[in-house]
């Protein structure tokens, strides 16, 4: 039976254990990934408590971490979305995603529809990817994929 949270709390607990655990084994979220067989992108964000791991993915990455089988069902539970609390973000590495979407987000919202017409980009049909490249001018760029279904308003 699938099973949903009521709030973030449980979620954000095993959070804190799962990079605790990932840290002291020194694991990488690659591995742990590997490990459930799903892209690195899908186990980290489901690891840090924003998605539901099948059965089997949530047991090898539990094992991997030494998690105990409450862990394992916790994990495939459906979270209570959502990392970032109310207003401004104070990390550097998110606020900067704020600012980009601050400066960039009107754009975006007028290419989408330009291109698209009235609709949203989904954020549960989705992949999202991570790389790291060489600048030809010096140092490395990080070149983020957001890749989400289209799907269209429709009037009822």
């Amino acid at each position: 039976m699938t099973h949903a949270q009521f709030g973030p709390t449980a979620r954000q607990d095993l959070a804190v254990a799962v990079v605790a655990a990932k840290t002291r084994k020194d694991l990488s979220w690659q591995q742990l990934a590997d490990s459930a067989g799903l892209s690195v992108a899908f186990v980290t964000a489901a690891l840090l408590g924003q998605h539901a791991l099948p059965q089997s993915a949530a047991k090898a990455v539990a094992e991997l971490l030494d998690l105990d089988g409450d862990a394992v069902l916790l994990l495939q539970s459906i979270p209570t979305r959502g990392s970032v609390p109310g207003g401004v973000p104070t990390d550097p590495t998110i606020y900067r995603f704020h600012e980009m979407l601050q400066v960039y987000g009107t754009t975006l919202k007028a290419l989408v529809h330009e291109q698209f017409g009235d609709g949203i980009i989904s954020a549960i049909n989705f992949r999202l990817d991570v790389r790291k490249v060489a600048d030809p001018e010096g140092g490395h760029r990080a070149v983020i994929t957001l890749d989400g279904k289209y799907l269209p308003m429709k009037p009822f």
